[in-house]
């Protein structure tokens, strides 16, 4: 069979200028920002390239040489309630260059008047500080140190007229601010190695640093039998194919309409969303996404299951799933910045996404740093739904319930405070265990001591789980919500 080559292509899709400059193979940005500037280029819209920068030592470039850059990304998952299969042949990338081999060709790149985005997801360096990165090394170490290296030789190229040749940039690495954060150790780079006011000036007013958010369940390579049976289906090998689900997300902060109009390819789908504010897009995700998948997660293994799609093939564990998002979770978030259709439709969204049948999402790896998780994530919506209800969100109660249980019953799962919460159970009745745990600063659940009626309820939800099957008190609950 034919390797997957770009004469099985139609047009002239290598003719296209290369606009974008990425930092990154993986799987995310090969299945998110060249996903969808890929679509773009099909409509007409952006008409763009991507140079790809392989900047770690793990694995090689020959694997995107030896098919011309092609590959195929499988969308599988539930989408509004149906079953969706579909294939995307991406043909955006035009080179891929490994940073290690093929500096001096980057830097040329950098140069290039086509050029107008940079993208990265850095995983294995990441957006870090180091303040002995030898900008003047083929390459530097960290990507910071890349990335001002880049912008300086693009500035020193323009110096006559420099106005006008900045860059987007827009990393999509899971920091906070991620934007925020890069352009601040670009600039402290530039004033440790003394790039002079002028080029930070440039820095500054020319090139524009944008927050984003990325979300998209991307897990690689299919099976062995899922690649053969695509491979007879299409025609072709192809080694780069990955799989991800449907619901897709990058949120783009900016208020610049010149930043707007470089990204053009954001006209072609709902899953970019350029905004002045990407605050709503990652309050949805964390309390939405985060936060039901922390509620529920000990609840399920409590309850035997071990990957997310299976609990959510069980009636009584969707129906509370879905009176958790939208009945508790959806009433706490709602309020000045995030709409209530907004957030029904995003919850719509997540029980699609817990329900993928080609996921195997498992529960434990989803309890890993479990009380952190708790904290960050939930106990502002406990403290959020209590206020504006005047009640105990229930669902809340007995997920919570079940977390403490389950760290009571396995004092193996990953997390910090796994041991002492663990020790507490040892040494204490349920009744002083909820209020010793609620009480304990180092856990950080003090908040929740606050909250009228809370401990209450989640007492006697252990008592309810270690005295019945865990799914007769998630059906007693839902009884109770009719």
């Amino acid at each position: 069979m034919t390797r997957l080559n770009r004469s099985l292509l139609e047009g002239n899709e290598q003719d296209r200028p290369e606009k974008v400059l990425q930092f990154g193979t993986g799987v995310l940005l090969r299945a998110l920002p060249d996903y969808f500037i890929n679509k773009a280029n099909s409509k007409g819209v952006f008409n763009g390239n991507i140079v790809v920068v392989k900047s770690t030592s793990r694995g090689n470039a020959n694997e995107f040489a030896d098919q011309d850059n092609l590959y195929t990304i499988h969308i599988k998952g539930i989408e509004d309630g149906k079953e969706v299969q579909t294939t995307e042949l991406v043909s955006a990338v035009s080179r891929v260059l490994t940073a290690s081999d093929e500096w001096s060709e980057i830097q040329k790149v950098a140069l290039s008047e086509d050029l107008q985005v940079i993208i990265s997801n850095t995983t294995e360096v990441g957006i870090e500080l180091k303040e002995d990165d030898d900008l003047q090394a083929h390459p530097p170490v960290s990507y910071p140190g890349k990335l001002v290296s880049l912008l300086w030789s693009r500035f020193q190229h323009y110096k006559d007229n420099p106005k006008g040749k900045g860059l987007v940039i827009l990393p999509t690495e899971l920091i906070s601010e991620n934007g925020k954060v890069l352009k601040g150790i670009v600039t402290q780079l530039a004033e440790i190695n003394k790039l002079g006011s002028a080029f930070i000036q440039w820095l500054d007013e020319e090139n524009y640093f944008c927050n984003t958010l990325v979300d998209r369940i991307v897990p690689g390579k299919l099976s062995a039998e899922a690649q053969k049976q695509a491979d007879e289906q299409a025609g072709y090998v192809d080694d780069l194919a990955i799989m991800a689900e449907p619901f897709r997300l990058w949120a783009i902060e900016t208020d610049s309409p010149k930043v707007k109009e470089i990204l053009s390819f954001a006209e072609v789908d709902k899953g970019v969303v350029i905004t002045p504010d990407i605050t709503k897009f990652k309050e949805l995700k964390l309390r939405l996404l985060n936060g039901s998948h922390t509620f529920s997660c000990a609840l399920a293994i409590l309850s035997g299951f071990t990957t997310v799609k299976e609990a959510m093939q069980d009636a009584d564990f969707l129906k509370y799933m879905n009176t958790l998002l939208n009945e508790e979770i959806v009433p706490s978030i709602v309020g000045s910045v995030i709409q209530e259709d907004e957030a029904k439709d995003f919850a719509k969204s997540v029980v699609d996404r817990f329900s993928n049948p080609f996921l195997n999402h498992q529960w434990q790896s989803i309890s890993l740093n479990y009380t952190s998780k708790m904290e960050l994530r939930n106990v502002p919506l406990i403290e959020a739904y209590t206020k504006r209800k005047g009640a105990v969100p229930q669902c809340m109660a007995l997920g919570f319930a079940a977390y403490l249980l389950l760290l009571k019953k396995q004092t193996n799962t990953q997390d910090a405070h796994a041991p002492r919460i663990s020790q507490l159970w040892e040494e204490n009745s349920t009744e002083q265990l909820v209020d010793l745990v609620l009480a304990e600063e180092e856990l950080g659940l003090t908040r929740l001591q606050s909250v009228p009626g809370f401990a209450d309820a989640v007492k006697q939800f252990i008592n309810d789980l270690e005295n019945e099957d865990p799914k007769a008190v998630i059906k007693q609950l839902n009884q109770s919500h009719r």
